[in-house]
């Protein structure tokens, strides 16, 4: 039934019926974004491509000869949509990819507005999607910070080699179609793509750790750091963290290693320098959030200021990155202030 329904569909759609198109897609949207944001490490960026490649598909649906799945297709339209805006704008970066840790505090860092920075992906957008028996990858472990990282150091075919392969799992055959290749072109690009992400990746994802750790002693983690934070506690802060622990502020340039300097920091800067903080728990990029809000007297209010994604080693902290901006509230789906 809903074979014969989707195949009506498609031939409204091919008549003109957008209604009938959105239909079609609307079930393929939420996987369609994903894919985006991992070619692209922007949600922003994602927006505007999937936006994109969905207008694409809806002009050139015609042309669809349905040799392949309608799936497989649009993925084929927005691999290669993202595949221009990574030529165009280049690759997304965090403050650890510009430069060595900073040995000391920087009070009056200024944000670098020249540097394309990578930004965290709302928990709410994945969706479970479909992926091929080659797949490697969950759709979380997909998204996590240290994979999207890795993947903007790849070329945009490796990127979207890899991505189509051991996310989604379509055969080499398919992605050489959909990228306009040859299988060996596919091999080798693939081959390239794993040996960059390996040196990059920890061996253990997120979801792995998360799922060790157990949501109890999550929730004494984040909720431990938040508390930290608004009693201004350095000690509570430091024993939630490892000794090689990172802090990264994008986009801020100046970022932080080991226990002594990220105390350092924090002490200086968001347990004394900043005001009074405000939390709420959320998550990002499959891994454990907070959006922090920081007291304006002028508003009278606390205001969004950075969305806080952990990176968890066994049991504690080992990487703080701190999105700042409001617009990642936004995406994220938290309240742009707090009374």
């Amino acid at each position: 039934m809903e074979e014969n329904s989707a195949t009506r569909d498609l031939t409204l759609a091919r008549d003109g019926d957008d209604t009938a198109f959105t239909r079609l897609v609307e079930p393929l949207r939420g996987e369609l974004h994903a894919h985006c944001y991992r070619m692209l490490g922007s949600t922003h960026d994602a927006d505007d491509a999937l936006q994109d490649a969905l207008l694409r598909a809806w002009r050139g649906l015609a042309r669809f000869e349905g040799r392949s799945s309608l799936r497989s297709w649009l993925y084929t339209v927005a691999t290669r949509t993202c595949l221009d805006l990574v030529a165009a704008r280049g690759r997304r970066a965090l403050p650890v990819d510009l430069g060595p840790a900073s040995d000391h505090p920087v009070i009056d860092d200024a944000p670098l507005s020249d540097v394309a920075w990578l930004g965290p992906y709302p928990d709410k957008a994945l969706t479970g999607g479909q992926a091929g028996p080659a797949a490697r990858y969950e759709q979380r472990e997909a998204v996590e910070l240290a994979f999207v990282a890795a993947l903007q150091h790849l070329p945009g075919n490796q990127r979207a080699a890899l991505l189509l392969f051991e996310v989604l799992g379509f055969s080499a055959a398919e992605i050489a179609a959909m990228m306009d290749t040859s299988v060996t072109s596919v091999n080798s690009a693939l081959a390239r793509a794993r040996r960059v992400v390996a040196e990059k990746v920890p061996s253990r994802t997120q979801q792995q750790t998360l799922r060790k750790i157990g949501d109890a002693r999550l929730r004494e983690i984040v909720t431990g750091y938040s508390t930290a934070l608004e009693r201004d506690d350095a000690d509570a802060l430091v024993a939630l963290l490892t000794e090689d622990v990172t802090w990264s502020m994008p986009p801020l340039p100046h970022w932080y290693r080991g226990l002594a300097t990220v105390t350092d920091f924090a002490v200086r800067v968001p347990l004394t320098g900043c005001g009074s903080w405000r939390h709420l728990e959320t998550s990002a990029n499959g891994q454990p959030a907070l959006g922090c809000y920081l007291w304006n007297d002028a508003a009278g209010a606390y205001l969004a200021w950075s969305v806080n994604v952990f990176t968890l080693r066994e049991a504690y902290i080992c990487e703080i990155t701190s999105f700042i901006g409001p617009e990642h509230f936004t995406a994220i789906g938290l309240p742009a202030s707090l009374p």
